[in-house]
């Protein structure tokens, strides 16, 4: 594995920490209700964004 292969690798790693820190510090400060608004919300957003695949 050559230089730019591991730090692609270690910024891409870095970047998934953050945005799940990101998304688990913005569930738990938003309100119960929201939470489960979203959640009810992802199956159709998935199905949205299979869709659209070319």
């Amino acid at each position: 594995m050559d230089a730019l292969a591991a730090l692609t690798t270690v910024v891409l790693g870095i970047a998934l920490v953050c945005a799940t820190l990101v998304c688990v510090v913005a569930i738990c400060r938003a309100r119960r209700g929201d939470v489960v608004a979203v959640l009810r919300a992802l199956p159709e957003l998935v199905a949205a964004l299979l869709r659209r695949k070319p």
